[in-house]
């Protein structure tokens, strides 16, 4: 650590000090580093290269996942890290026109453990560069869920094998002395075939927020699209539905198999912390991976299993209205996703341990509490109520209230 220089007065006093333990015939305190925990830990980085194929133009930015809590679609993980590169940085003296590019420059990210990571990123594009309005500005805020994801006209991207094109798993190992090995000349990729098509999916709730499940089997939620401008600016059109094809083969698929297709969005609906605040329970860091020590339910097929559970509700879109739009005169699934002006939902008296998403263990009993809803789309983006435009929590994070946005499922 770089120490100050000293004053006269204090280079004093120093002197005098040392002449007195000097005179007095005492020693000085062993001083040992790996004392304090800080300076005991051992971490690497990862360093490479963004590489840009796109007309937008804007900060670009870069998170950092654990491999095995992966970020929407595909999970529900939340970023360990992150780091923005300048638009100047970026683009340099293409900033001003929109030229396809490449373009290129460097990036880094410290203080990462061994471990097994993803890396996923977008350009934050500022459209109102090129095009009318109604357009966005680059607007992401990290530190809130209402500005931290893609809008309209961002590019994704990410660290992507280039022999497949499949998701990269970087792998931050540890030499023979155990100190992490730093990874570098990674790439991450951002292209505007993956540009972002639409807002991401803001809703408000028509109904009471009380699910009595005692009496109740399943609890209905209309959802409607909502729209905000000024520090934060989502203006869906609509919801963007599409039957989930996850192998491509032109047949939606039926993960449960009740005979229903699987649709985008999906609907997740989790058990909140009983703490102030927008926080998952089991999840008080909020990093989006489930915490060491935390409540356990008990559990259908018997007793608890001795981890902190992930408590979600039995959730999905009502498929009445939703299975006519999305086929053809001929009954054939639509290739392309459709908008729809509202979503029905339907939530279930019951409950699972969603730890692990692929097999969901059936609780004995419901939580009572208070429980979220989140919607994701097949980008990746979502939207969940109750979240920090709630009336009661804006002030503080210096944005607007929106009472619709406090809206929470009251489970009993």
């Amino acid at each position: 650590m770089k120490r100050a220089p000293s004053s006269p007065f204090t280079s004093g006093l120093f002197a005098v000090a040392l002449t007195s333990l000097l005179a007095l015939g005492c020693e000085g305190p062993e001083v040992k580093p790996t004392a304090d925990g800080r300076q005991n830990t051992r971490a690497a980085r990862i360093e490479g290269s963004l590489v840009v194929q796109s007309r937008a133009r804007g900060n670009a930015v870069v998170f950092l996942y654990h491999a095995e809590s992966p970020p929407p679609p595909q999970g529900s993980g939340r970023p360990l890290a992150f780091t923005v590169i300048p638009a100047a940085e970026l683009f340099g003296t293409a900033l001003g026109d929109n030229s396809p590019g490449p373009f290129t420059a460097p990036f880094a990210l410290s203080l990462v453990q061994p471990g097994s990571y993803v890396l996923r990123g977008f350009i934050d594009a500022d459209t109102c560069r090129f095009v009318p309005q109604p357009c966005h500005v680059s607007d992401f805020n990290p530190w809130y869920g209402v500005t931290s994801e893609p809008n309209a006209g961002d590019v994704g991207g990410g660290g992507v094998d280039p022999t497949n094109g499949t998701t990269r798993i970087l792998e931050v190992t540890t030499d023979a002395d155990g100190w992490p090995v730093p990874l570098t000349g990674v790439s991450v990729s951002f292209a505007d075939s993956a540009t972002v098509p639409f807002d991401r999916p803001a809703f408000q709730v028509a109904e009471g927020r009380e699910f009595d499940t005692a009496s109740t089997p399943v609890k209905f939620l209309t959802l409607t699209p909502q729209q905000f401008t000024g520090a934060v600016d989502q203006r869906p059109p609509g919801f963007w539905v599409q039957f989930v094809d996850a192998n491509r083969d032109g047949v939606p698929d039926d993960t449960n198999n009740d005979g229903v297709p699987d649709f985008w969005p999906r609907v997740v609906v989790r058990k909140l912390a009983d703490v102030p605040d927008v926080v998952d329970e089991n999840d008080l860091d909020r990093n989006g991976v489930v915490d060491d020590e935390g409540v356990d339910y008990a559990r259908v097929s018997g007793g608890k299993d001795g981890k902190p559970d992930v408590a979600v509700l039995a959730a999905g879109l009502v498929p009445d209205t939703l299975l006519a739009a999305l086929r053809d005169e001929q009954g054939n699934p639509r290739p392309q996703p459709v908008f729809v002006p509202q979503l029905r939902v339907a939530i279930q008296n019951r409950a699972l341990d969603a730890r692990d998403p692929a097999a969901p263990a059936l609780l004995s009993t419901v939580p009572a509490g208070r429980y979220s809803v989140t919607l994701v789309q097949s980008t990746g983006q979502t939207w969940r109520v109750p979240n920090e435009l709630d009336p009661t929590l804006a002030e503080a994070a210096g944005l607007p209230g929106v009472p619709s946005q406090a809206f929470l499922l009251d489970v009993r």
